[in-house]
């Protein structure tokens, strides 16, 4: 069975996925040539730009001062809030973006079971929600010093924090932004390469995790027919997976 991160993606890392979405950015405003945008209606919000550059400070703060603060201490509590804030930080367009940030701060360092994330992972695929609160779960079963229902609480709300910090810094200046048309390319070019992510994380850790042989891909593939073709409710689809593999695996 491959290793958690297996697979042979050039960059499995925030590193990696910033650079795609920076790349995406770049090319999107340099070779797009997009229709200009219907007149809109502007809007203002009550949060003043000194409010919105504070917001984007405390924002960027944790980012700089989480990883000095795990590797001077060697906490595995302050190294765990670091991967949780950096994922809810970094990830762009799609929840499941956030999984290879996940499964690299929590599987290799042994604080939850490469199992117990894809569990977890298929567990969270059955409720309605944003896969961010993923993070709970992951609190909740790491055996660090921080589990149960106080590590879920903390890890949810770290993972969320940079999202409403960015919304906060953002809206003073989103009208003035999103009327120029170098930035309403960049964006779509941004969204772009958020899609080859997505594909990506769908590779590597779910693939590389989960399709071992043929039967599992069979599994994988009945699935995917009866939620996309025969609408399927989610929670039954899981269910139906889950029966599958443990036949499997008799």
């Amino acid at each position: 069975m491959p290793g958690p991160g297996a697979g042979g993606l050039a960059l499995p890392s925030a590193a990696g996925q910033v650079g795609a979405i920076v790349a995406g950015g770049l090319l999107g405003r340099w070779l797009l040539d997009l229709p200009a945008p219907a007149p809109a209606h502007p809007h203002s919000y009550p949060i003043s730009r000194r409010a919105g550059i504070a917001a984007l400070a405390l924002f960027v703060l944790p980012l700089a001062a989480l990883p000095a603060w795990a590797a001077a201490s060697g906490s595995s509590l302050v190294a765990f809030f670091d991967g949780i804030y950096r994922a809810g930080a970094l990830v762009f367009g799609g929840g499941h973006v956030v999984l290879p940030l996940l499964q690299a701060t929590v599987v290799p360092t042994g604080l939850v079971d490469n199992a117990d994330f894809l569990a977890g992972y298929g567990a969270a695929q059955a409720v309605p929600g944003p896969l961010f609160t993923f993070a709970a779960y992951l609190g909740a079963v790491s055996l660090g010093p921080l589990h149960g229902w106080t590590g879920g609480l903390a890890a949810l709300a770290v993972i969320f924090l940079p999202a409403l910090l960015v919304l906060v810094g953002a809206l003073p200046f989103w009208e003035q932004l999103r009327q120029r048309r170098g930035i309403q390319t960049a964006l779509a070019g941004v969204n772009a390469g958020v899609v080859g992510i997505l594909l990506s994380a769908l590779y590597d850790p779910v693939w590389t995790s989960a399709i071992h042989g043929r039967a599992d891909f069979a599994l994988a593939l009945a699935a995917f027919g009866l939620l996309v073709v025969g609408r399927v409710p989610p929670v039954l689809v899981v269910v139906f997976a889950a029966l599958g593999g443990w036949l499997l695996a008799a």
